[in-house]
């Protein structure tokens, strides 16, 4: 038998191009070959659809200007007359007494009308029917015991007395004023009962209106 020769740098050679030579004809017959590509959807012919656009903004529509309304002149309010100043009443000292309208009195410390002197305002409540045209002012007196403060406010009692009794019998009391003095005005000054009964009283004075 004949013994392996080593291989020689020149066989080495042309075995490494036999190689590389039968690689090439292998990868030539597969570029051949049709190359598989995946799937895909066809591309879209046309250009891509854009979101609809926005309705143009509407411009405002034009308004026509107010026409002026015309003017029409208020009448003024008439002026208001002024309120006629109130008279004033008139002053004690214009009435005067008459024999006529006779004095009321009363009891200690009262001024309820007794049954006698109800019958003289009843005599001057006719006298006064019959000269509708005067005022009367009715006075009222207390005697000298009490205070100031409380006799004035008795005589006010006791004069009021006797106008009410005079409106009960038809008098208008818009004719009719009140005063009330109190104790200041005594008929009689004697420290007596007779003395001190006269001066509790109402006495009646009148004035023409």
């Amino acid at each position: 038998m004949n013994a392996e020769r080593p291989a020689t740098p020149i066989r080495r050679f042309v075995s490494l191009a036999l190689a590389i030579g039968v690689i090439g004809v292998v990868a030539v017959g597969c570029a051949k070959r049709p190359a598989l590509v995946a799937a895909s959807s066809p591309a879209p012919t046309g250009a891509a659809l854009a979101p609809p656009a926005a309705p143009p903004a509407m411009a405002p529509e034009p308004v026509a200007p107010a026409e002026p309304k015309p003017m029409v002149e208020q009448p003024s309010a008439a002026p208001q007359p002024a309120p006629a100043p109130v008279a004033a009443p008139p002053a004690p000292k214009e009435f005067a007494a008459v024999p006529e309208l006779k004095e009321i009195h009363f009891d200690f410390d009262r001024y309820d009308i007794r049954p006698g002197d109800a019958q003289i305002l009843r005599s001057n409540a006719q006298w006064l029917k019959d000269h509708g045209d005067q005022l009367v002012l009715i006075e009222g007196h207390c005697d000298e015991r009490g205070t100031n403060e409380y006799n004035m406010a008795l005589g006010e009692r006791r004069a009021r007395a006797a106008s009410e009794y005079l409106g009960a019998k038809g008098i208008d009391r818009a004719r009719i004023l009140l005063i009330s003095y109190g104790k200041e005005r005594p008929q009689c000054e004697e420290m007596t009962d007779t003395c001190r009964a006269s001066n509790r009283r109402a006495a009646f004075l009148v004035k023409e209106k």
